[in-house]
């Protein structure tokens, strides 16, 4: 398999860490974090309209690029470098993801014109206060009503969830896990903004008080949608993460380039040689796997959970040394508020965990190559 993004695909990374260099620069980054919604709506559909980030995994024939897994991930990438405040995990990965693999026409001609525009958010709601990525973990409560559902209970860590203008909820039906569309100003729903170790990600808690919702149509069962979906962003956040922490590594660089200690620049002894070196291992590592898990996306290829699982646990655990070694490098000045290493560490530990940690997709690759027994749906 050849490893290397194509020429165009190159240039969509260029051009738009062109873009996020001029639109999002740590002083934006910092000001949008201090904000109620925590984006800029009017650069959220300025991405969608000059650049057509949002539709890039969008068919034509909803308005969006027709590209695929590999040139989203090429966008991941460069978000991540500058910690964008956006909802592009959740609406365009998470949320698209959801409807393109669903079986609902209807649902995909209503909302995917929007979504690719920019004009819309969306997300998906799974996790409860369990915190659990697998059926398990699904408590809240669908049930058929005169011909529509209403839903009961409640969802916790979503991203975006309470700027989103469509919740895609995952919930129990009678028949089993179902996935269901939800207005975000729908009567019954109260969303809360929650208080998160990364500033530059919103997460919020829903409640959900006999919410009406509809229904999409799947393939099968409902949750086969889900652990779908679910591995496809983890490929999409194992991206980001290389991102992050791609630059924490230059950043790293930089600095030990120009910190003088001793009459030499800090980064001419071999201790912190070493570190860098080790770090760069880790960062180039952790890209190999990450564009692997991209080709194994866009060729729908058998091996695809497994790859996703081992990305995940991979990337994040690379993303996680590659920011903390950072701050080491940087010594004192590393632990302020003013400068930014604390920012990309925090979006490395929360990213650590969203989707599932290392070990538990560790414990996943095991069952999904056969080394362990058990389900490999989670």
């Amino acid at each position: 398999m050849d490893f290397a993004f194509s020429e165009e695909q190159e240039e969509l990374g260029r051009t738009v860490r062109a873009f996020l260099v001029d639109t999002s620069p740590e002083t934006e980054v910092r000001r949008l974090m201090e904000t109620p919604e925590g984006f800029d709506r009017a650069l959220w559909r300025r991405m969608g309209t000059e650049l057509g980030l949002q539709g890039l995994a969008v068919p034509e024939e909803y308005g969006g690029a027709g590209c695929g897994p590999v040139e989203v991930g090429v966008v991941m990438e460069e978000t991540g470098r500058t910690l964008l405040c956006a909802p592009f995990l959740s609406s365009a990965v998470l949320a698209t993801t959801t409807l393109l693999r669903c079986a609902d026409e209807e649902a995909r001609k209503r909302l995917l014109p929007g979504l690719a525009a920019g004009e819309l958010v969306a997300t998906l709601a799974l996790t409860e206060d369990s915190a659990r990525w697998d059926t398990a973990g699904v408590g809240l409560t669908a049930r058929e009503s005169g011909g529509s559902w209403l839903l009961t209970g409640h969802k916790t860590f979503v991203l975006d969830g309470a700027a989103a203008d469509v919740v895609l909820t995952v919930a129990r039906a009678a028949d089993g896990i179902g996935v269901f569309v939800v207005d975000g100003d729908a009567p019954g729903l109260t969303r809360a903004p929650l208080p998160t170790l990364d500033p530059t990600r919103r997460q919020a808690r829903l409640e959900y008080r006999e919410v009406p919702a509809t229904r999409l149509r799947t393939h099968g069962d409902g949750w086969d949608l889900v652990a779908q979906v679910l591995d496809r962003a983890a490929v999409a956040l194992a991206a980001e993460q290389v991102g992050v922490a791609s630059r924490a590594l230059d950043m790293a660089v930089e600095y030990a380039k120009v910190r003088h200690q001793f009459g030499r620049a800090i980064g001419s002894f071999q201790a912190v040689k070493h570190l860098l070196a080790d770090v760069l291992l880790e960062v180039e590592s952790a890209r190999a796997a990450a564009h692997y898990a991209l080709l194994a996306a866009e060729s729908e290829a058998p091996d695809l959970p497994a790859v996703a699982s081992l990305a995940k646990a991979f990337c994040s655990d690379a993303c996680v040394q590659a920011t903390a070694e950072n701050i080491q490098v940087h010594g004192g000045i590393g632990f302020t508020w003013e400068h930014p290493a604390h920012l990309y560490l925090k979006r490395a530990k929360t990213s650590q965990l969203l989707f599932g940690d290392p070990a538990y997709h560790r414990e996943l690759l095991a069952r999904r190559i056969g080394m362990e027994a058990g389900e490999g749906a989670a």
